[in-house]
C-alpha cells in the first residue's frame, strides 16, 4: 500500500515528494486538465480522468494519456454524474479544471466526502520545488478585466530586464508545462481566474494584484460575494507587495483583510496623480512613487503614455501602472519598465483599431465579454455606434447603459440573449435607436443565422447609420458562445466583415 493511503496531502510539497500511488481524479480534459493528468502520471500517481465531451479532440488526448500510463480515461456525460473510484478505491485528490463549478455533482460529492480539491495552479506551486532546480518567483494577477493585457505587459517588462520569464496560468502556456520545461525560469507572470483561485490554497507570490472587481461569473460562483472571496485569495501569503486599484475600494478592502507575509507593503496604482506608495500618472507620464527611497517628496519617471500605443484609454494606462508596480516590486529597473511597455504588443480583440474611413473609426473589442470591460471601451470614445450582445452570464446592464447613454448614437444587437440589454436600454437610454441584427439576419424559413452572417449584417448596418466622427465599437459586453466558438472567432468575424466593407467601398470609387 502507498505511503499516501489515508494521509494528509500536506507533505506533497515538491516534485521529489512521495506522490507514488496517490489516487487522483482529474476532472476535465482541456489544456489544464491534460497537463495536470500528464504531470501526475509522471509523478507516479494513479490517475483517472473524466470529461463529459466524447469528441475527437478528447479521444486523441485520452489515447495519449493511456499511452503514458493513465489508469482510466472516462469520456461522455454518463461518466461525469458522480465521483468515480480510482483503482477500486475512493480518490484521495480531485484535480479540477476551471469550467467545473462547486455545484457540479462530481465536485459536490468530493467536497461532501472531505476529499481535497486542487486547481492546476495549486499543483504547480507544489511541484515547482525540485532537487537541482531553482523554483521561479511568482507575480500573480487577477481581476474582472485586463488580466491578459497586464500579464503580457508584466512578461514583456521582465524580459526587458533580461530575466527568464513567461506568462502562464489562465493565458498562454499551461503552468504545469512551464514547470516541466528544461528551463530554470526566474519569474512566472501568473494570470489567475476566479475559478482557479477558488481551488488554490498555498501559493505565496512575491507580489499580487486585483486589477478591478465587477459583477461577472456570478452563475459559476453562486453569487457576487463568493466571486469576490475567490479573487481576494490572491493576496494571501503575498511576500513583498499587495497591489490594489486606488479607484476600486473593494480591492483596498481585500488588501486590508489579507493575511500577508510580515513586511509586505500595500501598494496602489492609479491613472491619477499618485500618493506616496503608489504608481500613477502625472501629465501624461507613468511614474513610480512607491519603490524609491525619496517617495515622500518625488517620483521616478517610467514612460510617457504616448509611447505605449496609438490609443491608450484609461484602462490601458491602469493596466500599465499595475504591471509596473508588480515588476518594480520584484526589483526591475525603470528602464526595463519603459522598454517592456514600449515593445508590448497587446494583440488582437482588445480595443483593436481595424479601419478608419470617412472619419469613422472601426474598433474590435470582442474581448469585452462583460459590462465592466465594455465600460472601459465605451469610455474611450465620444460618440459610438455600439455592436453589443451575446451570452450575458447573469449580469446586469443598467449601470453601464446609464453611464454611457449620452455616447450612444445607435445600438446594434447581436447574440441570442439580449433581453437584459434591451431592458436596460429601454430604461436608461429610451431615445437611442436599437436595431435587432440577429432578427434581421434570420433566414426566410426561420432558421437561425450563423455568427458570421449576423456580424456581416451588423457591420453593413453600422456603415449605413454611422456619421463622420463616430466610432463603430464592437464591444459586446457578453460572452460569445451562442453564435461563435470564442471571443476570438467573434472578433475575427468583425474584422473580416469590416475588411470586406472597405474593399467594396474601394471598388465603387
Amino acid at each position: 500500500m502507498s505511503a499516501n493511503a489515508g494521509k494528509s496531502l500536506d507533505s506533497l510539497n515538491s516534485w521529489d515528494a512521495d506522490w507514488k500511488g496517490l489516487r487522483v481524479v482529474v476532472a476535465g480534459l482541456g489544456l489544464s486538465g491534460f497537463s495536470a493528468a500528464d504531470t501526475l502520471i509522471e509523478l507516479g500517481a494513479i490517475v483517472t480522468v473524466i470529461d463529459g465531451r466524447d469528441d475527437q479532440m478528447n479521444q486523441q488526448r485520452a489515447e495519449t494519456l493511456k499511452i503514458v500510463g493513465a489508469h482510466e480515461v472516462l469520456l461522455g456525460t454518463a461518466n461525469v454524474q458522480s465521483l468515480p473510484l480510482v483503482d477500486g478505491q475512493q480518490a484521495q485528490l480531485v484535480m479540477v479544471s476551471p469550467g467545473w463549478n462547486p455545484r457540479n455533482p462530481v465536485i459536490a460529492e468530493a467536497e461532501s466526502k472531505g476529499i481535497e480539491i486542487w486547481s492546476d495552479i495549486e499543483l504547480a506551486w507544489r511541484v515547482q520545488n525540485r532537487a537541482g532546480h531553482t523554483a521561479p518567483q511568482w507575480l500573480a494577477i487577477t481581476g474582472t478585466n485586463g488580466k491578459t493585457t497586464t500579464v503580457g505587459m508584466t512578461e514583456a517588462i521582465l524580459r526587458a530586464e533580461g530575466l527568464k520569464a513567461v506568462a502562464v496560468g489562465n493565458v498562454g502556456t499551461p503552468i504545469l508545462d512551464a514547470v516541466r520545461e528544461p528551463v530554470d525560469y526566474d519569474v512566472f507572470a501568473v494570470e489567475l481566474s476566479s475559478f482557479q483561485l477558488h481551488y488554490t490554497h498555498s501559493i505565496s507570490p512575491v507580489a499580487s494584484v486585483v486589477l478591478n472587481l465587477a459583477e461577472d461569473h456570478v452563475d459559476w460562483h453562486g453569487g457576487f460575494e463568493n466571486y469576490k472571496a475567490a479573487k481576494a485569495k490572491i493576496y494571501e501569503r503575498t511576500q513583498v507587495a499587495a497591489i490594489f486599484n486606488a479607484a476600486d475600494e473593494v480591492t483596498i478592502t481585500m488588501v486590508e483583510n489579507a493575511d500577508v507575509i510580515e513586511g509586505c507593503r500595500a501598494i496602489g496604482f492609479t491613472t491619477d496623480t499618485p500618493a506616496v506608495s503608489m504608481v500613477g500618472v502625472v501629465e501624461g507620464l507613468l511614474v513610480d512613487r512607491a519603490f524609491i527611497e525619496e517617495r515622500k517628496t518625488s517620483a521616478v519617471e517610467l514612460i510617457a503614455l504616448k509611447d505605449i500605443g496609438e490609443i491608450v484609454p484609461r484602462h490601458t494606462a491602469a493596466n500599465a501602472a499595475a504591471a509596473a508596480a508588480l515588476t518594480r516590486a520584484y526589483g526591475v529597473s525603470p528602464e526595463a519598465v519603459a522598454e517592456g511597455l514600449k515593445n508590448f504588443d497587446s494583440g488582437d480583440h482588445r480595443i483593436q483599431a481595424v479601419a478608419r474611413k470617412d472619419d469613422i473609426l472601426w474598433i474590435n473589442d470582442s474581448k469585452a465579454t462583460n459590462p465592466h470591460a465594455a465600460d472601459a471601451s465605451l469610455a474611450a470614445f465620444t460618440r459610438v455606434v455600439w455592436i453589443a450582445g451575446g451570452v450575458s452570464k447573469g449580469v446586469e446592464y443598467g449601470e453601464l447603459i446609464a453611464k454611457h447613454a449620452q455616447r450612444l448614437a445607435k445600438v446594434l444587437l447581436i447574440g441570442t440573449d439580449t433581453a437584459g440589454l434591451r431592458e436596460a436600454l429601454a430604461t436608461h437610454a429610451p431615445k437611442v435607436e436599437v436595431i435587432d441584427i440577429t432578427g434581421e439576419a434570420q433566414g426566410n424559413d426561420g432558421s437561425a443565422p450563423s455568427g458570421a452572417q449576423v456580424m456581416t449584417r451588423a457591420v453593413s448596418k453600422a456603415a449605413e447609420v454611422a456619421e463622420a466622427g463616430d466610432t463603430v465599437l464592437m464591444a459586446p459586453a457578453a460572452a460569445s458562445m451562442d453564435q461563435f466558438s470564442s471571443y476570438a472567432q467573434r472578433g475575427n468575424a468583425f474584422i473580416a466583415a469590416v475588411s470586406d466593407l472597405m474593399d467594396k467601398a474601394g471598388e465603387e470609387k
